[in-house]
């Protein structure tokens, strides 16, 4: 028996609003590359296969995107990082921060930096979705248990539909991965996947082009 589920927890889907838009969160090839000490974990790889999947149809249809990397100055900026890879290679002037081309159109997407866990945390993405009428958000990225928890619950917060497709989202370990997202849906989102939001998208293009 579920006691969450026998005490109401996930009961009501959030749904698909009116307008969609996509956040992507810390696909830097710090994250997506294994040459770096934080790269290359096989679920953040699957997670940015299908999000340049969803990206690229998703552009197609007009719908905004904005995209993060962390990065900062110096030391003395950063918050009390607990992980030694964060704090020595998450620099400004260092390559890992670069986001990754397979999910990044410099001529489309808000790109901006953010300095804590969620996309929406000090840099402007919640205004720009007020300004494109977002009532919906979909976010993809990584990691699951960390900046992906942020962001849905930032996105949560502030009165968004939040979807998140687990293929399109990434962690270290899957059973952080998998904790993370049954929490959340049972209180904040809509845990989906890539071909279910694939569908939302088409539905919504074609509800609009009639």
């Amino acid at each position: 028996m579920d006691d969450y589920a026998n005490r109401s927890y996930g009961e009501i889907p959030v749904g698909f609003g009116a307008k969609p838009g996509i956040v992507v969160v810390d696909f830097q090839v710090g994250f997506t590359d294994p040459r770096y000490p934080l790269g290359g974990a096989p679920l953040v790889a699957r997670a940015v296969e299908n999000t340049a999947r969803l990206l690229e149809a998703a552009r197609g249809m007009g719908v905004p995107v904005a995209t993060c990397n962390t990065a900062y100055m110096n030391e003395r900026e950063m918050p009390y990082w607990k992980i030694t890879a964060v704090r020595e290679t998450f620099l400004h002037d260092h390559p890992s921060v670069a986001l990754d081309p397979r999910i990044y159109r410099a001529d489309y997407d808000l790109a901006v930096t953010k300095k804590g866990p969620s996309i929406f945390f000090g840099t402007g993405v919640a205004d720009y979705f007020a300004k494109e009428r977002v009532d919906t958000v979909i976010v993809t990225g990584c990691n699951t248990s960390g900046c992906i928890r942020a962001s849905a619950i930032d996105s949560f917060s502030h009165r968004y539909r939040t979807l998140v497709p687990e293929d399109c989202v990434g962690d270290i370990e899957e059973g952080p991965h998998r904790d993370n997202l049954r929490d959340l849906g049972r209180r904040y989102v809509d845990v989906t996947d890539l071909a279910t939001v694939l569908g939302h998208l088409e539905e919504w293009r074609r509800r609009n082009a009639a």
